[in-house]
């Protein structure tokens, strides 16, 4: 054969073997090495940090937001949350204030953030204490003789419910 002349084209039957032979080394250098699993987990973890990032839809209350609003004498109510009848709030007691006995339609947590809590007589509890007075329990009164803040999540207080 001289450079001029050109080689017959192959027939149908060689181009599929062809095919499947370039099919088969892609598929061979697509296949590669796996990935190491500490790698891996980095890349799960920076991936979802970054879609963590972007969500809108997270509910933020700084700490300096004014929205205090008076509750009952010498105690504030800071509403964080309320979604079908349950509420996270806040309540700020000032020393010496009260909050009477009273029933809870839902369970009601609650977490003392600073001062003393004295709930009845005879429970007192510091920063960083947690009770939890049941559904249609009733609820023996708050106090503080020093003043508190504590984080609540429960039914959303209404008056009907006081004693």
């Amino acid at each position: 054969m001289t450079p001029t002349d050109t080689a017959p084209l192959p027939d149908a039957d060689d181009r599929l073997a062809l095919d499947a032979d370039l099919l088969a080394a892609f598929s061979d250098a697509q296949a590669g090495a796996t990935v190491p699993p500490a790698t891996a987990e980095r890349i799960k973890r920076r991936v979802f940090e970054r879609i963590a990032a972007a969500e809108r839809s997270h509910l933020t209350v700084p700490a300096a937001a004014a929205n205090w609003d008076p509750f009952l004498p010498g105690v504030q109510i800071k509403v964080l949350h309320e979604s079908g009848g349950v509420m996270s709030y806040l309540l700020r007691l000032e020393a010496g204030a009260v909050v009477p006995a009273h029933r809870h339609p839902h369970d009601e947590e609650c977490v003392v953030l600073e001062g003393l809590l004295r709930i009845g007589d005879e429970l007192v509890l510091s920063a960083g204490g947690f009770h939890m007075a049941r559904k249609d329990t009733l609820h023996a009164p708050l106090a503080s003789d020093e003043g508190a803040t504590i984080f609540l999540r429960g039914a959303s207080p209404r008056a009907e419910q006081l004693v």
